[in-house]
């Protein structure tokens, strides 16, 4: 037989382009590893597949014969090896015929296996995934998976999610019930959620990661759901109500009040109209709610807006705990410090402030809205009086602001503002005047905290009866504090630094509404007054301030699991006074780079 011709090697071209590696042996000798040896010699392999030599089984689909190589179809699938190594009767046979497989469908799965590419689009994914998952190729079952969920969409979600667990695709399935929960809102409007089945439904109305920022999304969804087959349905809305999907606890006594007046399916339902107007008494009597508000599953971020560093400030960001990443957004539409903030169906609200710049001295009484989706601000109704260093918080989907000054005068009046309607309207004046003071609601009751009424700073606490219209004086805390920031978590109120007339503050207390009494807890790293704080997964967030000697970028996060305050990041500079609230995370389009702003079209 005659010798094959060995090719001539030129070593330098392969020491430059090869994709060896190598590494040192105990021995002293080198271990050497390609990695284009496998395509290689799949490239080979497939070569000889077309021209049908060496193989040694044809496999027949329908009418179509597929001549392959056993090793091939058995070292890419356990199906395969299976057959031809488990003592079958396929072990022996040259000809074998697959069912339930079309030919189109299985000359891509053996494309695949010989030169690993496959093209999937939505005309072939429902046909080749599941023979995949039969024939056990994780890869190509991991192309499909990939490709439906780059596919996913309002309208097919929860059918690719039903798919998905039907056919045990772990990935897919947590992949796309996470998409119902991010897009609630869309998905609730769609046919496949009109389809749903009760037991569906109330699976999906559960879950606690619904992307909602007022329960009554739930509720009018489920509404939809019922009126969509209302003869058949009505009979349900009772036990979506009753079986915990719907958190009755969290409508607004205003929401209620609409429905029992006017839902026609709660005039013919009778229990539920019960349900519901037991629930609105409850909440106008303020018990203690022992149902979780949801965790919805788009990022919290913090927003801070404007501030004080040597002026008022324009500044807007955001920082986001999950990727501990700062991100700056559209400057406010003019500089504002002394403000206040908080976040209404998303949108986030800077209220009130001064703006203190070389051009202007003035105290405000704006209302401006941040829409993260748009990255865009828009100027709303103006307060019915300027008011710096005013205290904010949302109840009931309404927004207050509570104090403030104006040049020498400080205020004991408060108002609060309808989104809905674009209008502020005063309500009942505190018994005190106050300015830096903090606000936070816990069981539907607002709670003013602390401040300085012009003479001393304050350790007194008032408490706001929407009901009554009505402050009423409640324990006073354990020390005085003007600029200290007010956040409430469950049942607690916490007040964080401040100034006591005297210096900065480092202590923080909290106060339990149920028992009406203040206790301290752990005390920050650093002293802060005309700081900001808010609430992400449970912690308290501290950001900013002043220590009495310079402004802080400093920001420290207390758990009070643990009570303990780690520092956690810095913002891009130091600063007081700043507008901060919780919200949704702002569009990843919409940025630095592409601040899209408009200061009339937010929405």
């Amino acid at each position: 037989m005659a010798s094959p011709i060995m090719p001539s090697l030129d070593t330098t071209s392969m020491t430059s382009e090869s994709k060896i590696s190598h590494r040192r042996t105990c021995g002293g000798g080198m271990t050497f590893t390609s990695a284009r040896h496998p395509g290689n010699a799949f490239s080979v392999l497939n070569e000889l597949r077309q021209k049908k030599d060496l193989c040694d089984v044809t496999l027949v689909v329908e009418t179509v014969k597929f001549n392959v190589h056993k090793v091939v179809l058995a070292s890419c699938s356990p199906y395969f090896k299976a057959m031809f190594t488990g003592g079958y009767n396929e072990c022996s046979k040259r000809k074998i015929e697959l069912k339930d497989v079309h030919p189109c469908v299985f000359s891509s799965i053996i494309d695949f296996m010989y030169t690993s590419e496959i093209t999937i689009n939505e005309h072939n994914v429902l046909n080749v995934l599941p023979k995949a998952v039969m024939y056990d190729i994780k890869d190509i079952i991991e192309c499909c998976c990939t490709f439906l969920q780059e596919e996913l969409d309002p309208s097919n979600c929860i059918g690719i999610s039903a798919y998905a667990q039907q056919h045990g695709l772990t990935t897919l399935h947590a992949a796309a019930r996470e998409f119902i929960c991010r897009k609630f809102c869309e998905v609730s409007k769609t046919e496949e959620f009109m389809n749903l089945t009760l037991v569906q439904l109330v699976a999906l109305i559960k879950h606690d990661k619904l992307n909602v920022w007022c329960e009554s999304q739930v509720y009018n969804a489920c509404l939809r759901w019922v009126q969509h087959s209302e003869g058949e349905r009505r009979p349900c809305f009772e036990k979506l109500l009753g079986c915990g999907g719907i958190r009755c606890e969290h409508l607004t006594p205003t929401f209620l009040k609409k429905q029992l007046d006017k839902c026609e399916i709660l005039k013919g339902e009778p229990r539920c109209k019960d349900f519901l107007s037991k629930i609105f008494q409850e909440l106008r009597l303020h018990k203690i709610c022992k149902t979780p508000k949801r965790n919805p599953i788009s990022a919290c971020v913090i927003y801070t807006a404007g501030g004080y560093l040597r002026q008022s400030l324009v500044n807007m960001e955001c920082y986001n705990p999950e990727d501990d990443a700062w991100h700056k957004l559209a400057d406010l539409i003019e500089p504002r410090s002394g403000l206040s903030a908080a976040t209404v169906a998303g949108i986030f609200y800077a209220v009130g402030g001064r703006n203190n710049t070389t051009e202007a001295n003035t105290d405000s009484d704006r209302l401006d809205a941040y829409n993260p989706l748009k990255n865009q601000w828009k100027t709303l109704s103006s307060m019915n009086v300027p008011r710096n260093r005013v205290g904010t918080a949302v109840l009931d989907g309404l927004l207050y602001a509570v104090g403030g000054s104006q040049a020498c005068t400080k205020h004991n009046s408060a108002e609060r503002y309808n989104p809905d309607e674009d209008k502020w309207t005063m309500i009942a004046p505190m018994h005190t005047k106050r300015i830096g003071v903090g606000c936070a609601v816990v069981n539907r009751l607002l709670y003013a905290v602390g401040g300085y009424d012009g003479n001393n700073r304050l350790d007194s606490v008032e408490c706001y009866h929407p009901e009554n219209d009505e402050w009423t004086i409640v324990a006073p805390m354990k020390a005085r504090r003007s600029g200290a920031g007010v956040c409430s978590i469950q049942n607690y109120i916490y007040a964080v630094g401040g100034y006591d007339g005297t210096s900065q503050l480092n202590s923080v207390e909290r106060y339990d509404a149920e028992k009406n009494k203040w206790e301290f807890v752990a005390a920050m790293n650093s002293r802060r007054s005309a700081l900001s704080v808010d609430v992400v997964g449970g912690k308290v967030y501290a950001l900013g301030g002043y220590d009495g000697q310079d402004f802080l970028s400093s920001v420290e996060c207390y758990d009070p699991d643990t009570n303990q305050w780690s520092l956690v990041t810095n913002m891009s500079s130091g600063r007081s006074g700043a507008g901060v609230a919780v919200g949704m995370e702002p569009c990843s389009t919409c940025g630095n780079n592409n601040p899209c702003r408009s200061l009339t079209t937010a929405s």
